[in-house]
């Protein structure tokens, strides 16, 4: 059986319905169990619903029932499972709750959020790479998504690059996967920063941030935390590895509208930000395997501002926003 996956949806309907065409041009879609977990809408401060919020779930929900059944009908997936929430419970406890809900059942999960386009190669990639590293207790998951443009297949020279993918300690959580017994044994969703940083070092937490390129730990500053900085730290304290493509398998097409993240044509925009690599990636089992010091140094270099770029007068935003703002901030 192959692994299941499960996708997290608000309020975006246009965004959910090119994320599940996507998966389903995937060449596994039709032997997948699908789960889509729906978040209900937003209440106001008097406790009536939302109505702008009501109204972006009921497309999604009316999409997502339009689908089932055309899916159902043509048996495109294994099985279409749509899992309603009553109220709002947040991106958080919609991903995690949903996680717990599949690894009652299964021993592998695939995550998508519902801006996530996939390579049609995706999830074979992931089911290829959760068979081979199933009992290698460094690897602890596994990323469809990466900064980086490696060689991958047949270079120019007409050989085969060394590898198709590579190990590292960040986690990408754009279209991921796990194993039930390596989340379950390590992840927990810290409460404050004092926990999560508990038993770290200045050290640690300077390798954690590539020496400050990627400044991940300003996230332990939200309420509620959000889940992949808590996973990131739960691979860095175990001393784990994320296995990684050398080009991305999925493309966010949400960052313009996201709950953590905003981008603005006018002024800045996405180095990183291509399409999924449509072919089959070759995966083979290494032993010990382990972080690569090149790779690394092209991750910190890639990743630095967040992978932002920014247009001319982005640059001219951000120069006074940092030397006027800020300044005036400290005193």
């Amino acid at each position: 059986m192959y692994s299941p996956v499960a996708i997290f949806v608000y309020n975006r309907a246009d965004n959910t319905q090119k994320t599940i065409e996507h998966l389903l041009a995937n060449t596994l879609a039709a032997e997948t169990d699908v789960f889509v977990f729906s978040d209900g809408a937003k209440r106001n401060g008097d406790g009536s619903v939302d109505r702008k919020s009501k109204a972006g779930v009921d497309a999604v929900r009316s999409y997502l029932h339009a689908v089932k059944t055309d899916i159902d009908g043509r048996h495109l997936f294994r099985s279409f499972n749509i899992i309603e929430r009553a109220t709002n419970i947040y991106l958080e406890a919609n991903i995690l709750t949903g996680i717990d809900f599949v690894f009652e059942r299964y021993d592998t999960v695939i995550v998508l959020e519902d801006d996530i386009c996939t390579s049609r190669f995706f999830l074979e990639y992931m089911n290829e790479a959760f068979e081979l590293y199933r009992d290698e207790e460094r690897v602890m998951h596994v990323s469809g998504f990466t900064n980086l443009d490696l060689p991958c297949g047949t270079a120019a020279t007409g050989e085969r690059a060394a590898r198709d993918f590579y190990f590292t300690p960040h986690m990408s959580g754009w279209g991921w996967g796990t194993w039930r017994s390596k989340w379950q044994a390590h992840f927990r969703h810290y409460e404050s920063r004092e926990e999560a940083l508990e038993g770290m070092t200045a050290d640690d937490m300077d390798a954690m941030q590539y020496g400050g390129v990627f400044p991940c730990l300003k996230s332990l500053d939200k309420q509620p935390i959000p889940w992949d900085i808590c996973w990131e730290m739960a691979v860095y304290k175990a001393k784990g590895l994320c296995l990684t493509p050398n080009k991305t398998m999925v493309r966010n097409i949400g960052l313009k509208n996201g709950t953590h993240f905003r981008s603005f044509d006018l002024l800045q925009w996405y180095e990183f930000d291509r399409e999924p690599y449509n072919h089959h990636l070759q995966l083979c089992k290494v032993e010990n395997p382990a972080k690569d010091k090149i790779t690394e140094s092209l991750f910190a270099e890639a990743i630095r501002d967040w992978g932002i770029r920014y247009t001319a007068i982005g640059k001219m935003v951000r120069f006074l926003y940092l030397k006027v703002i800020k300044s005036g901030q400290k005193h």
